[in-house]
């Protein structure tokens, strides 16, 4: 079974809804099998660095 995995900041569940229903129809579109799994991981911007700083220093204008 295929599965697509997201990284990214928090969504709300209507956002998350929405996300799995189209990665999955696309997905299904592509493979062309009934069952996709969507696995949404969610990072804090204190928790994720990019270019040698946080992204939530960057938000805040501490660069």
């Amino acid at each position: 079974m295929p599965v697509i995995q997201i990284d990214g900041p928090p969504l709300d569940t209507d956002k998350k809804r929405k996300m799995v229903k189209d990665m999955t129809e696309v997905a299904e579109g592509i493979y062309g099998i009934p069952h996709i799994v969507v696995l949404i991981r969610e990072n804090e911007p204190e928790n994720v660095g990019s270019n040698g700083e946080l992204i939530a220093d960057r938000r805040k204008g501490n660069s």
